[in-house]
């Protein structure tokens, strides 16, 4: 007894000796410099700060090594994109690898948050500040990457690119630019992606599986309007513009759009179902077994984490009506936001709207310019890659492909006809993701843990 007391007191000393080392090596100090460095600046639409971060990167790219040649800030009115170029040997004729993340973030407005959400603070347990996870953890992995090997005197044996856009989180302008009209990133063999993916913990902190993203929803909002001659509001009439839009709205969210699967979400489903367990998971085998099982799509159809990859979904988000309160709404538009599963087009979904919401006299408008993008199918080489870098920390952990329901820059290049995968080095429990919300998290152990994914990968994949 007293020998295992005294085994298990050397075990935790050896392990908190090596957590301290980990975090005291310069690899962890660069990374997390970079971190607090990057949140600190406000990359939110309108205060024109993306240039500022993206000369930030550059000057910690150029200190290592990196030439002038290889770093490029494209600017794009308020915002920018970086790209840096890390050369080969030239002894290889295998294409780039292009590796992702986007420098913006949403607005977070400090009165709301506990914390100041343009500042690094952590707890014993967590980081905190916008961006943390999404997707300034990213960004800083990426590039403290880079700054790693370039200090190694690693030479690839193709060229990687860091592929940084500046407005994901808006318009996506920079996005398109660099999957479309940069002649160095069209010849990538494939793209890895640091904005997606990674691994799922259970409440207890145990993994349960690591999520590769291999294909999005197409992201559309479409406006719906309504008008009418109006008049006075004491001479109200039947025909209400907001009422009329209102039944419409409730007729689109008592509608289910059809159940519909690939290969990749089965297995998925099979996969998760195994791991969770209980009624969910009875009910993700189920549909894993059977798409068809109405009893299991309509268990999933009441998960918000899950019910979007079982069909298409759409939502209002916004609403605009009236002019006056004394006067009855000459107009009334609501905004819908739908995630479309992959193989379905924008159109079909804008008939099936006009259907669902019974109302001739309701004009529904597409916005911007949505992207369809396919599944991106997996290959054994970066799949053998990414189980090195993830088993090293959680042996034989099931790694599994996914479909994400909301958006990435992935889209825009997987339409290019690039190849794209999210691989994010965080593993998190899916209850604790803020990306967006208040608060905004990572675990610190995550951090750490992570510091070593994508070195592994990208040696994996271009050494030689």
């Amino acid at each position: 007894m007293k020998n295992a007391l005294v085994f298990c007191i050397l075990l935790i000393s050896t392990a908190s000796a090596l957590a301290n080392d980990l975090k005291n090596s310069e690899h962890a100090k660069k990374s997390l410099e970079i971190y607090r460095t990057i949140i600190g600046i406000p990359t939110v639409a309108g205060k024109g700060n993306v240039p500022k971060m993206a000369a930030y990167l550059a000057s910690e790219f150029k200190a290592v090594g990196f030439s002038n040649d290889d770093i490029q800030i494209i600017p794009s009115g308020e915002t920018a994109s970086l790209i840096v170029r890390y050369p080969t040997n030239g002894l290889s004729d295998k294409e780039p690898i292009l590796l992702l993340g986007h420098m913006d973030v949403v607005e977070a407005l400090a009165k709301d948050w506990q914390r100041p959400p343009f500042e690094l603070t952590q707890d014993d347990k967590n980081f905190y500040g916008r961006g943390s996870i999404d997707n300034k953890f990213g960004i800083a992995m990426l590039s403290s990457t880079f700054i790693r090997l370039k200090k190694q005197g690693f030479v690839p044996n193709r060229e990687l690119y860091l592929v940084f856009s500046g407005d994901e989180e808006t318009g996506m302008v920079t996005t398109r630019m660099l999957a479309n009209e940069r002649p160095e990133l069209a010849t990538a063999e494939f793209a890895l992606n640091s904005d997606a993916g990674g691994g799922d913990l259970d409440e207890n902190g145990n993994a349960i599986a690591y999520l590769v993203q291999a294909a999005e929803k197409t992201y559309v909002s479409f406006e719906l309007t309504l008008r009418n001659k109006g008049g006075h509001s004491s001479r109200p009439r039947t025909d209400n513009a907001i009422y009329e839009l209102s039944s419409a709205l409730l007729n689109i969210k008592d509608y289910h759009f059809p159940v519909m699967w690939s290969d990749m979400t089965r297995k998925f489903f099979k996969v998760s179902g195994h791991q969770f367990g209980g009624e969910l998971g009875e009910a993700m085998i189920a549909f894993a077994k059977d798409p068809t099982d109405k009893q299991a799509s309509d268990r999933l159809q009441i998960e918000s984490s899950y019910v979007g990859t079982t069909r298409t979904t759409c939502v209002a988000t916004m609403l605009n009506a009236g002019h006056a309160e004394n006067a009855l709404p000459q107009s009334a538009t609501a905004t819908v936001n739908c995630r479309v599963f992959p193989g379905v087009s924008v159109e079909k979904i804008k008939q099936t709207l006009q259907k669902v919401v019974d109302n001739d006299e309701i004009e529904i408008v597409t916005l911007d310019e949505p992207v369809e993008s396919p599944i991106s199918e997996l290959r054994e080489d970066v799949m053998s890659a990414i189980a090195k870098a993830v088993h090293l920390r959680y042996p034989n952990l099931d790694i599994i492909a996914y479909m994400e329901s909301g958006g990435t820059d992935g889209k825009h290049f997987r339409k290019a006809g690039i190849p794209t995968w999210a691989i994010s080095s965080a593993f998190i429990n899916p209850d604790d993701m803020y990306a967006h919300g208040l608060n905004e998290r990572l675990p610190i152990k995550a951090f750490y843990d992570g510091l070593d994914h994508w070195s592994i990968i990208l040696k994996e994949l271009a050494g030689n």
